[in-house]
């Protein structure tokens, strides 16, 4: 049998129903779906429909043997898309994965996976127990006060509009990878991603781009805050800012001499 025959098939008898029950809902001969529990795959037209009648994705009905997983702990996003999976402690609390520094590289790859998220590290916190969250390394210095090696724990956005301007979010991009930025709606197909830290400019992010989004839900500092950090910070600021008003006096200067 298949990786899709053993999944149909235990999705089939986990929901209580009986071959022809589901093939009627299919509108198919029950002959036919016995068939497909059994060594035949189905067509295109096929799966799609077994795809949203169970809820589940066609990649995962394919690809992964979904017993491994406790399926009622799935989350069930739009598009008839899977986060996988939600992990629960012995007390019910929500454990969160961690994106460790070795895992980033390969997230791209396999945020969409099972196996790659089950072998994540978790831990519990007891102050985020709705929504499903995942902690992500900082790199860099755009976003100060958070200093590279700290962890920015993300709570998962399902739609783009739930977007709210002006606040932090983890951003998971075919191109740029992950990234944490401070966001601005410009349009209906593109947000502005900005730095805390104005020596990087923004740049635009188009949604068709963004595979994941995570709003900040708290952070976890790995290294001892600084009272220099600020003053090194300041300084950078006006820094900038000097060479923005020469920039914008050399251009004054330059049209008046036009």
């Amino acid at each position: 049998m298949s990786i899709f025959s053993d999944n149909l098939r235990y999705l089939r008898v986990k929901s209580g129903m009986t071959q022809q029950r589901i093939a009627d809902e299919l509108r198919i001969p029950r002959e036919r779906y016995a068939k497909y529990e059994a060594t035949t795959d189905p067509p295109l037209d096929c799966l799609q429909k077994i795809s949203r009648y169970f809820f589940v994705s066609i990649d995962l009905l394919l690809s992964f043997d979904i017993r491994r997983v406790p399926y009622e702990n799935l989350i069930l996003l739009e598009e008839n898309r899977i986060l996988l999976p939600i992990t629960v402690d012995s007390e019910g609390e929500n454990r969160i994965e961690i994106v460790g520094a070795k895992a980033q590289a390969g997230y791209l790859r396999g945020y969409g996976d099972p196996e790659f998220i089950e072998s994540l590290q978790r831990i519990s916190l007891p102050f985020l127990t709705h929504g499903k969250y995942r902690a992500f390394p900082v790199t860099g210095d755009s976003m100060p006060p958070h200093k590279e090696g700290s962890f920015v724990v993300g709570e998962y956005v399902e739609r783009s509009s739930d977007i709210v301007d002006g606040k932090t979010y983890i951003l998971i991009t075919k191109n740029d990878g992950m990234s944490y930025k401070r966001l601005y709606k410009k349009d209906k197909n593109t947000v502005m991603a900005h730095s805390d830290n104005t020596l990087y400019e923004p740049y635009e992010v188009h949604y068709g781009d963004i595979l994941e989004v995570w709003r900040y839900a708290c952070s976890i500092a790995t290294q001892e805050f600084q009272p220099e950090d600020l003053g090194a910070l300041s300084v950078t600021d006006i820094l900038q800012g000097i060479r923005k008003d020469i920039a914008a006096l050399k251009t004054e200067y330059s049209m008046r001499k036009a």
